[in-house]
């Protein structure tokens, strides 16, 4: 039989993170890796965990999956947040309200600005020489 289980993607810059959420023990991992293995900054952790607390959930309740590609160590973080709080939305909708005041459902939008012609990068100029 096969478990029953809460999905949520996030997003945010170049990554994407696929949680996946199910009654457990409280087992939190990520890549295959512990999650303070692979979070290894600190404050990233508890900065994903907040979404248990915005909810006034206890974290060992579930057992907590996460495959996450692309980006940096802070794309990464903000996507795996993002998902893991869509995840607990489809668990429980009346969650919704608390997690939207802390800002755990706004996906982050911002990306890298492309480069535009005879620029350096998206803004920077070459040098200019008068002579």
């Amino acid at each position: 039989m096969a478990v029953q289980y809460y999905e949520g993607v996030g997003r945010r810059k170049e990554s994407t993170a696929r949680v996946r959420l199910m009654s457990g023990s409280g087992k939190f991992v990520v890549n295959e890796k512990e999650a303070p293995a692979y979070f290894t900054r600190t404050d990233d952790l508890a900065n994903i965990l907040l979404a248990f607390k915005a909810c006034g959930q206890e974290p060992n309740r579930y057992d907590v999956t996460v495959t996450v590609i692309g980006g940096g160590v802070t794309g990464q973080t903000d996507a795996v947040k993002l998902g893991l709080a869509r995840a607990l939305v489809k668990i429980n909708a009346d969650w919704t309200s608390s997690l939207r005041k802390y800002g755990l459902l706004t996906r982050d939008a911002r990306i890298k600005e492309r480069k535009k012609p005879g620029l350096k990068r998206a803004r920077k100029a070459p040098t200019y020489t008068k002579r």
